[in-house]
């Protein structure tokens, strides 16, 4: 239907990325603000970035996806931010996320495994957080719009969420995460991925 995302992937190169690789980048990821990993290369080499930017207290931000059900308990403990959808929270814990509620019940499981802090998106719902500081759920809601190719939204959110931990660090949180939703609902109004993805230029700029 309509604005629903249907997602193809080829891995290729990436699952050529190795340790050899992370070792000949680890002065670029020792200093960067923020390290992004996810699960399209191979998660033993995803894991090690992670715990080469923590060594180096970057911060870290980590998307299950695609999702394992089966994931190296220590990407719970060691980024900064988790980050998941829907389908991904379900794959990782079991719980299928309909509402806010089911999500906060995703949020502490993933704190009990050691998460520091979980965001877990909704689409047009926005998202939920939840932190070992702030225990009890909290919504973050989306603008309202009419959603065209929703392919992509979860890297944009979570692109525009490491550009702010990057260059804006002060801002709390929530913030950031409200700040985040609009940019992923500016690019789910256009079609294609990467091709939906707005420049700076193109987005309200009260949100720098």
């Amino acid at each position: 239907s309509l604005g629903q995302n249907v997602i193809v992937i080829v891995p290729g190169a990436n699952l050529l990325l190795n340790f050899e690789d992370l070792k000949m980048a680890s002065d670029v990821i020792s200093k960067a603000k923020v390290v992004v990993c996810q699960l399209e290369i191979s998660p033993a080499v995803s894991l090690e970035a992670l715990k080469m930017a923590r060594a180096s207290g970057v911060k870290t931000l980590f998307n299950p996806a695609p999702a394992l059900a089966d994931l190296d308990p220590q990407f719970y403990t060691h980024p900064d931010i988790f980050c998941c959808n829907e389908t991904e929270a379900e794959i990782l814990t079991g719980i299928p996320v309909g509402n806010l509620e089911d999500a906060g019940k995703v949020g502490h499981m993933l704190l009990e495994r050691g998460c520091k802090l979980v965001i877990v998106t909704l689409g047009e719902e926005g998202c939920m957080m939840i932190s070992v500081e702030e225990p009890i759920p909290k919504h973050v809601p989306a603008g309202k719009v009419r959603a065209v190719d929703t392919t992509g939204a979860g890297d944009s959110f979570v692109g525009a969420l490491a550009f702010y931990l990057a260059y804006y660090p002060q801002l709390p949180m929530e913030e950031m995460i409200r700040k985040s939703n609009c940019v992923a609902s500016v690019s789910v109004q256009a079609s294609g991925t990467q091709s939906s993805y707005p420049y700076r230029k193109d987005l309200p700029q009260d949100l720098f």
